[in-house]
């Protein structure tokens, strides 16, 4: 467990705890309920150490979950250019951890208001709030968008524009479900498929062309 981490938790921590003793003097087993949504919810903020690809080349997942789409689309904020999207849906039994998925500078973090929809929409991308990442090396500027779904409500961003971060480092992470997309310039080979499940920091999921 990472302290960092588990404080994005604190307040959730410090209300089931005080709803289990509370509970436990009027209906012993209701505190069970809230025991099992503690040992949840410290299952939610765990946050593993992972083995990086260390091939400069290699691209990896910004997150943990299922690849749920991967499109050709328009990246306005940023490269504003067409770019392949890899979407990234996170349900609740997922690591919520978001990782760099290349070495670089962190060069654009814009936090946008906007819905909570569910994730798993297809529109949820233009109308969900959002925290839009890039991230640049020598190689490619790779962008990442950070998305609200139904349940998760928060963004958290622990990077700063001007941080250099290795491959797989930490730079925030979303509560409760949610959606993670890395856009990639078309020139890279991208290696995942829609439906597969890949782990943040660890699974290659695209290949930059050679310099």
């Amino acid at each position: 467990m990472r302290l960092q981490t588990l404080a994005e938790g604190r307040w959730i921590f410090a209300i089931l705890i005080v709803l289990m003793l509370a509970s436990f003097w009027l209906t012993p087993w209701l505190s069970l309920i809230f025991l099992i949504l503690i040992l949840y919810t410290l299952a939610f903020f765990r946050d593993p150490d992972r083995e990086v690809p260390a091939d400069p080349g290699s691209v990896v997942a910004a997150a943990d979950g299922a690849i749920a789409d991967i499109v050709e689309v328009e990246e306005g904020d940023v490269l504003k250019t067409k770019t392949r999207r890899v979407g990234i849906f996170l349900s609740i039994f997922d690591v919520h951890t978001n990782r760099a998925p290349i070495a670089g500078r962190v060069i654009y973090r814009e936090h946008r208001e906007g819905l909570c929809v569910d994730a798993r929409r297809a529109d949820c991308s233009e109308k969900n709030e959002s925290m839009t990442w890039a991230f640049a090396n020598s190689r490619a500027t790779i962008v990442v968008r950070q998305l609200t779904g139904a349940i998760a409500r928060r963004i958290v961003g622990w990077s700063q524009v001007g941080d250099e971060l290795k491959k797989g480092d930490r730079f925030g992470m979303i509560r409760f479900g949610s959606r993670t997309e890395v856009y990639l310039p078309l020139t890279a080979t991208v290696l995942v498929k829609v439906g597969d499940h890949v782990s943040g920091g660890s699974t290659i999921i695209a290949r930059l062309p050679e310099q």
